[in-house]
């Protein structure tokens, strides 16, 4: 039968097909027809293999015109050149391979942590499991903020509205229904039906599955099962637009120069005369010298290295782009349930209109003690979502899966003796108006014995207001003015407490909708929650405030448990420092930018604020990270900087998100800002380090031109410096451990370009200080009538050695290369040595003596060493007095 059928089917009929039925299938028939179907995922975008790396090595032009001189070469008998020529392009061929599939093997390993979660019914029972094991068959229950995991035929609709945007380009959610549809509805129509890849914007369903992985509507469009590459962040698009210009510059420069030598009569090949090599030789080592080649790439590895590194500690990096950002986050908007707080809630106390009881008394009891205490008991189970499901390892043990407050409450019903299936029994469900963070309760009609009820449960506020009616002792009493007022005194004593607090009432009634407004309910006490917070919460907020970012508690919960949170945390926190949802709807935007930086705590916000919150901070020029869980929180988590989604959240908000906390701990938000600075700071070492030598390198040959001298270092030695000498500690580099005191910076702007003033100084003194060594030493040994591939050998080891120890300097520019601790980059030590080891090779071993035109050195190493360390010192009186000091200033 034609998949596109299932709209036009009755429901008995799908299940014949599909021989399934509302108890779901079994196990055993599920992995039966796995092995049919194979798993449920879109045909992906094949992998990027090692020889697709090692391709895209040779799509630069720097490599293209480095094969030109090796053809030429080639073609004139420079079989010396040659070699040198095609040494350069492979060892930079392996690097950039190596680098570049490291990062690549670390993306593919982050994107594989990503999944996505089902609960269906199999053996009559809900579970949780990988939607990638789903096959047709199935029956699936679906919730607001699922993404729909399959090609889905419904069996229930409860006010289900679906955003078929990615399947259908409409952004207006559909509203769906059960009823069948015609056999030539077009797929935007079929009410009935719910595809792979959409999204849940409100209700919930039951669905029977139909079609999974490339059999699905989406999985048959080519276009959309192929992944999207990954896009450049703007760093990385900076450093490309930088490398590019340079190149220009360069090439330019070289060009200029490649005329000027031929217009003073250098030959264009080289000659009897000039057998160390032509013009075209000359400035292709120039080019190859001063282009920071490796630079992309480099970036690359330290944004994927980053990422790595923030999943060691509890955090998936979902975008490049987010490991970049972190470093320049100032403002964290936060909610304290489960990110501040254990999210470990626990009913501890049950408010009557008449008596507290504490539930440490009665758990595990089964006593009915009063029948208010009785029927909040049954409303904290029915009207929920939480669902509970019996462990593999331990039948008899129950694993309750659903947000912390309903998983508390589920609990806090079940320690007490409720028969949660019996109940179900009793009470069917009919009709229900979900949980939201807009409307902060929930509202479920049951049919039990021909009588119909509504349960509420949520914010106490709410269900005062709904309420007309209290029950005290098991009479309905008028609920006067001063039975509200008595009643929100209670509730305001338990948020004082820093305890959440869920009101519960109920209703008769004859109508099998819930219709609102709502009106005419019975009230009958409130729930008190506890949430430990977590023991390095407040540590991990002054660690914040030490790095100058400024927390913002962002909660739907009271404003008086908020603050008391905050107090606890060791924040002080006056009451023109808090701000409810209600005030801050009575403010324009300016207002709002005038109030916000004396804000710490925003309370009783609904989802739609919280963009008005981020909006605010951006307009105040800060970067804004923003956490958030459900369906609703989606717009925020886009709107901010960094949209961080908790590992427990809703599909949407992690599809939206730019990070997901594992552990949903703040300590994890401020140790992935931390990794985010590190990498930022790494990326800069590495250009510092890569340019500062490419410039130095530049100007010596450019000046050796211009004044007529011989070339103070051959086109094979510049080759082997910088793609040799450097290219260990370039790689190192990238590993480089971030520096104690990062936390104790301001945060970065976000737009702040890479090449900042320090920077740019570093590169022009090192540049300069480095030539105006090494002319000094090339001039003194021509003058005194040094074999001038001595001379050369002395140039080439100097700017080898200089490269490898000036390199440590370059580990910080916050701090003296004296304060470091020397092996705390054990892979920088190693590269450094081994870079030693080279360069004395290529002085002394015979073989390359004869490519490079070396000779062995003597008292000259001292010479050498004297000078990489005179400039060293150099460099650091430049950092200390043009940088360290401007910056405490």
């Amino acid at each position: 039968m034609e998949t596109a059928s299932w709209h036009n089917l009755e429901i008995k009929k799908i299940f014949e097909i599909l021989h399934t039925s509302n108890n779901g299938l079994s196990e055993k028939e599920a992995q039966k027809r796995l092995k049919k179907t194979g798993l449920n995922e879109l045909a992906k975008k094949p992998p990027l293999t090692k020889l697709n790396i090692l391709i895209s090595q040779f799509k630069s032009p720097l490599v293209y015109i480095l094969i030109l001189a090796a053809i030429i070469s080639l073609f004139l008998r420079h079989y010396t050149d040659l070699a040198v020529i095609l040494i350069a392009v492979t060892i930079n061929t392996f690097v950039g391979f190596f680098q570049e599939n490291k990062a690549n093997n670390s993306i593919n390993q982050l994107r594989q942590l990503v999944r996505q979660y089902a609960k269906v019914i199999r053996n009559n029972k809900e579970k949780l499991i990988d939607a990638k094991y789903l096959v047709p068959g199935d029956i699936v229950i679906l919730e607001s903020g699922d993404k729909i995991p399959a090609d889905c035929r419904l069996l229930v609709s409860e006010k289900l509205e679906v955003v078929e945007s990615s399947l259908t380009g409409e952004s207006v959610p559909s509203k769906k229904e059960v009823r069948i549809t015609d056999l030539a509805t077009t797929l935007a129509d079929r009410e009935n039906m719910v595809y792979m890849g959409t999204i849940i914007e409100s209700g919930k369903a039951t669905c029977c599955v139909c079609e999974t992985g490339s059999n699905t509507e989406i999985g048959k469009i080519s276009m959309l099962i192929r992944e999207t590459p990954e896009e450049e962040t703007p760093l990385q698009q900076n450093i490309r637009h930088l490398s590019k210009n340079l190149s220009i510059i360069i090439l330019s420069i070289s060009a200029l120069i490649l005329l000027f030598g031929l217009l003073k009569g250098q030959p264009f090949f080289a000659d009897n005369n000039h057998p160390q090599g032509g013009m075209l030789a000359t400035v292709v080592a120039l080019a190859v010298a001063s282009i920071p080649e490796g630079m992309v790439i480099a970036v690359t590895v330290v944004l994927a290295l980053g990422m790595q590194t923030i999943l060691k500690q509890k955090a998936l990096v979902r975008k490049l782009i987010a490991a970049e950002t972190l470093g320049s986050v100032s403002v964290i908007c936060t909610d304290k349930t489960g990110t501040l707080t254990e999210g470990k809630m626990t009913v501890v106390q049950i408010n009557l209109l008449d008596r507290k009881i504490n539930l440490s008394n009665v758990y595990g009891t089964g006593k009915d003690i009063y029948e208010e205490y009785e029927m909040i008991l049954k409303i904290s189970a029915l009207c929920n979502n939480s669902f509970i499901e019996k462990t593999e390892d331990n039948i008899n043990q129950l694993k309750i899966i659903g947000s912390p407050t309903e998983k508390a409450l589920m609990s806090a019903s079940l320690a007490t003796g409720l028969d949660l299936d019996s109940l179900k029994k009793q009470f069917v469900r009919i009709d229900e108006i979900p949980f939201d963070g807009n409307k902060k309760f929930m509202a479920s009609l049951f049919r039990s014995n021909h009588k119909m009820q509504i349960f509420i449960k949520g914010a106490p506020e709410k269900i005062l207001s709904f309420s007309e009616y209290v029950s005290v002792s098991g009479k309905k009493q008028k609920l006067s003015s001063a039975g509200k007022n008595k009643i929100k005194d209670d509730f305001e004593q338990l948020t004082k407490k820093g305890l959440r607090v869920i009101a519960f009432g109920y209703k008769n009634t004859d109508k099998d909708k819930i219709e609102e407004p709502l009106a005419g309910f019975i009230f009958l006490g409130f729930a008190a929650i506890s949430d430990p917070l977590r023991a390095e919460a407040q540590e991990m907020i002054m660690k914040a405030a030490s790095a100058k970012i400024k927390t913002v508690i962002v909660t739907g919960d009271h404003r008086l448990t908020a603050k008391t949170i905050s107090e606890e945390l060791g924040l002080k926190v006056k009451d023109e420092n808090i701000m409810e949802g209600f005030e801050l709807d009575k403010l324009n935007d300016e207002q709002l930018a005038k109030k916000i930086r004396n804000i710490s705590i925003f309370a009783r916000v609904e989802p739609r604020h919280k963009l008005r919150i981020i909006a605010g901070w951006q307009a105040k020029g800060e970067v804004v990270a923003m956490t958030g869980d459900g369906i609703n929180d989606a717009p925020a988590l886009k709107a901010a900087d960094v949209g961080i989604a908790l590992g427990s959240g809703t599909d949407i908000a992690k599809e939206t998100s730019d990070l997901i906390l594992l552990d949903n701990n703040f300590k994890t938000i401020v140790s992935a800002i931390k990794e985010g600075r590190i990498i930022y700071e790494n990326i800069k070492k590495v250009i510092l380090y890569l340019l500062s030598d490419s410039f130095s390198e530049m100007v010596l040959v450019s000046g050796s031109l211009i004044f007529g001298l011989p070339l103070p270092i051959l086109p094979a030695q510049i080759l082997w410096i910088n793609l040799i000498t450097d290219g260990f500690p370039n790689i190192a580099m990238t590993m480089e451990p971030g520096e104690e005191e990062i936390m104790d910076q301001k945060p970065r702007k976000k737009n702040q370009p890479i090449l900042d003033r320090e920077m740019k100084m570093l590169i022009f003194i090192i540049g300069l200080a480095t030539d105006a060594v090494l002319f000094g030493f090339f001039l003194y040994f021509l003058k005194y009538d040094y074999n001038i591939d001595h001379i050369r050998t002395i140039i080439f080891s100097a700017l080898g050695i200089d490269s490898l120890l000036y390199v440590f300097s370059c580990r910080s520019l916050r701090r003296s290369i004296f304060s470091r601790n020397l092996f705390s980059n054990k892979y920088l030590l190693a590269a450094v040595l081994t870079g030693f080891l080279l360069q004395f090779i290529a002085v002394y071993e015979p073989h390359l003596q004869t490519i490079f035109k070396t000779q062995a050195l003597g008292w000259e190493w001292l010479l050498i060493l004297l000078m990489a360390l005179i400039k060293l010192l150099g460099i650091e009186i430049t950092k200390f007095l043009f940088i360290l000091k401007t910056k405490n200033v």
